[in-house]
């Protein structure tokens, strides 16, 4: 809802505004008329230290705007203060942040930070994919055997939809026609199409896997 991205956005200034009027209140009439304004102004405050501005980043996220994501989360200078699992999904869309401008050792520290908070709904929602890239990272630097392990508990965990599990089974795929196990990664490359992923670079990345996976034997 708009109005409810516009008070996250000014959630700490209209706080600390409203702070100063129940200052100006207590002062002129007493404390219990400004009650009201003191118990607003503390809630906001510490919503915006506690929660952040994690709706805002996703919108931004969601809308492609990376740009604006990245201003957004570079705006929370207190991460410790972050409840854990906020802090978890913080550090995650730092590590994807870091994925998109190919800086890949960052990438990997802040998804692994963001795993090692653990706990909470929130946590668990991003456990799959912090996982999936994390294998995608270990793909990078030629590290199969890690890449394997972290797919497979980004697939145990849960992938949120279609395109992240197409992605995780054709990324299975790739590693058991690299250990020549051609029976698991035809298996594997069923499942990926299954899913009848529609984003372009999965799409190209299935048609060419398929040129090569029906001449192996198995």
């Amino acid at each position: 809802m708009k109005w409810m991205n516009t008070l996250i956005k000014y959630r700490l200034l209209l706080g600390v505004v409203l702070l100063a009027l129940a200052i100006f209140v207590h002062m002129q009439t007493g404390f219990w008329p400004s009650f009201i304004l003191y118990l607003i102004s503390v809630i906001l405050v510490i919503g915006h230290f506690l929660f952040g501005p994690m709706r805002l980043i996703q919108t931004a996220m969601e809308e492609g705007d990376m740009v604006a994501a990245k201003k957004i989360v570079d705006s929370i200078k207190f991460p410790a203060l972050l409840i854990k699992p906020i802090r978890s999904v913080y550090y995650t869309i730092q590590g994807n942040l870091a994925m998109v401008n190919e800086d890949f050792d960052v990438a990997e520290k802040m998804m692994k930070k963001g795993l090692s908070l653990g706990g909470g709904s929130l946590s668990k929602q991003a456990e799959g994919p912090n996982k999936l890239q994390l294998g995608m990272l270990s793909m990078q630097k030629g590290d199969n055997k890690q890449a394997e392990s972290y797919i497979r508990q980004a697939i145990r965990a849960g992938l949120p939809d279609k395109e992240n599990n197409a992605a995780a089974y054709l990324q299975l795929c790739s590693i058991m026609m690299n250990k020549r196990e051609f029976r698991a990664a035809k298996e594997y490359f069923r499942k990926a199409k299954g899913f009848k992923p529609t984003t372009p670079q999965i799409v190209d990345q299935i048609k060419q896997i398929e040129k090569y996976i029906t001449r192996m034997p198995g």
